[in-house]
């Protein structure tokens, strides 16, 4: 370890840089709630896993079973890749017959974003935003799958903490 030359802080000089922390005011309750509240207080699940083996052809019949819009392609029961209805559209259909007997990773999303139960529902927002993802896969703290948020469960969070006016 690499000595430093500055001199040691005498600790009766040491000043906390969080002694004088004022808490953040919130404008509103759903800012409050977006800052305070944690993706694992959203409803995560149920959510749908199918393995990086699957062929095309039976995770478009998953899809099509369940009415979900969003698979987790997962390895050992970590996240590999997502396989939403738009990579149905976007990567499948025009060449289905040359792609069904594919395993799924052929055309899923590899490495997708994804926010951990701890994070903020803010950051759920941002993953949205920033990459486009209509479904954000959720990680616990172990790096498994967790669940996946939904739009769906995000306006409900929304409208559920929004101020009522």
């Amino acid at each position: 370890m690499a000595e430093s030359n500055q001199p040691p802080i005498p600790d009766d000089e040491f000043a906390d840089p969080l002694e004088n922390y004022d808490a953040p005011d919130y404008a509103d309750p759903l800012e409050e709630a977006l800052d305070t509240r944690r993706v694992s207080d959203l409803q995560a699940q149920p959510c749908e896993t199918i393995s990086v083996d699957t062929t095309v052809a039976d995770a478009v019949k998953k899809l099509a079973t369940i009415h979900h819009a969003c698979l987790l392609v997962e390895e050992g029961g970590r996240l590999a890749g997502m396989f939403t209805d738009r990579d149905l559209l976007d990567r499948v259909v025009l060449e289905y017959q040359e792609c069904r007997d594919q395993p799924v990773h052929t055309v899923m999303i590899p490495d997708p974003v994804y926010v951990s139960e701890s994070d903020s529902p803010a950051a759920v927002l941002a993953v949205m935003a920033v990459s486009g993802y209509r479904h954000v896969p959720v990680l616990d703290a172990d790096g498994m799958i967790a669940g996946v948020v939904s739009p769906r469960r995000i306006t409900e969070f929304l409208l559920e903490h929004s101020p009522s006016e």
